[in-house]
């Protein structure tokens, strides 16, 4: 089937099961083409909270399907590919959060949504990466847990007079940028403005121009008046960007910013999901009810 008859055809299962599809910001252009939705961690996960489809279709990985189905339990939730994980978020578990726990008795711990539901489960309150700063911000006690992204988590602890207890997790994918990738690219386009992802390493950090999250980045390079950007995150985000702003110029200072997890999922995954309704992610409801706490109280959190 050409590409054309499969987005058409995806588009009529669709709207016969009553279905949303949503994608992360860092999926592939033809998914992100076809959806509904794209966006963040928070932008998706809020969409699957409000919306009033009967079936969720989320193009991402593994704990964003979770998370739509911890916030909409009466919805049916498909994750086109079940192998879509995260390494970050496996490099935390539940064992290891309440060990951390009982080092820090006083503190209040703060997951990244880039977590299992299990760890979710164990944590008091969950932040995105455009809302991190809020979150920790918001909270009365004077000592926090970050979990599990040590990167978010030394940017978070410039912004906040808290004591942060940081987990030694990260982002493999952005990881692999390089200070010598960024000050290559910024050589090569000096007049280019450098955004960086806060996962980034704190020595990438240093040399950015803006920090934020993907859905920052898209307001950012549309309300800034520079014509060329240096783009410190997942390649997946050059569509909307480059659709956007198509007088602008996005550049990745390297290849290697791409995500193996977040680019499984292909046209012909959403359909076979959409036609056999599987895989169907769920969440044991005890489980279920102590994460959803920790996603309730970040969305109650003001926003910017």
């Amino acid at each position: 089937m050409e590409s054309r008859e499969l987005k058409q055809e995806i588009r009529r299962l669709l709207d016969q099961h009553n279905a949303i599809l949503l994608a992360h910001n860092y999926q592939r252009d033809e998914i992100q083409e076809i959806a509904d939705i794209t966006g963040d961690s928070l932008a998706l996960s809020i969409a699957a909270a409000e919306t009033d489809r009967n079936v969720i279709v989320f193009c991402g990985v593994h704990f964003m399907a979770e998370s739509a189905a911890i916030l909409a339990p009466e919805k049916v939730v498909l994750l086109p590919r079940s192998d879509a994980g995260c390494p970050m978020a496996d490099m935390v578990t539940p064992e290891g959060l309440r060990e951390m726990k009982g080092k820090y008795p006083g503190a209040v711990v703060v997951t990244y949504v880039n977590s299992s539901a299990a760890v979710k489960a164990e944590s008091d309150i969950c932040c995105t990466s455009s809302n991190a700063i809020n979150v920790v911000n918001s909270l009365e006690a004077s000592e926090v847990i970050l979990v599990p992204d040590q990167n978010l988590g030394n940017y978070i602890a410039k912004y906040t007079d808290k004591i942060c207890h940081l987990w030694e997790g990260y982002c493999p994918t952005h990881e692999r940028l390089t200070v010598e990738d960024v000050e290559r690219a910024k050589q090569e386009n000096p007049d280019g403005l450098f955004i960086a992802h806060p996962e980034c390493p704190p020595e990438i950090l240093d040399l950015a121009d803006h920090i934020c999250s993907t859905s920052g980045m898209y307001s950012y390079a549309r309300e800034n008046p520079s014509k060329k950007f240096i783009i410190g995150t997942e390649m997946g985000i050059l569509y909307r960007l480059r659709k956007e702003n198509p007088e602008k110029e996005f550049i990745l200072p390297t290849s290697k910013l791409i995500c193996p997890n977040m680019k499984l999922t292909s046209l012909e995954d959403v359909l076979s999901c959409l036609q056999t309704m599987s895989p169907e992610i769920s969440v044991p409801s005890d489980v279920r009810k102590k994460a959803k706490r920790t996603l309730d109280r970040m969305l109650a959190v003001p926003r910017d």
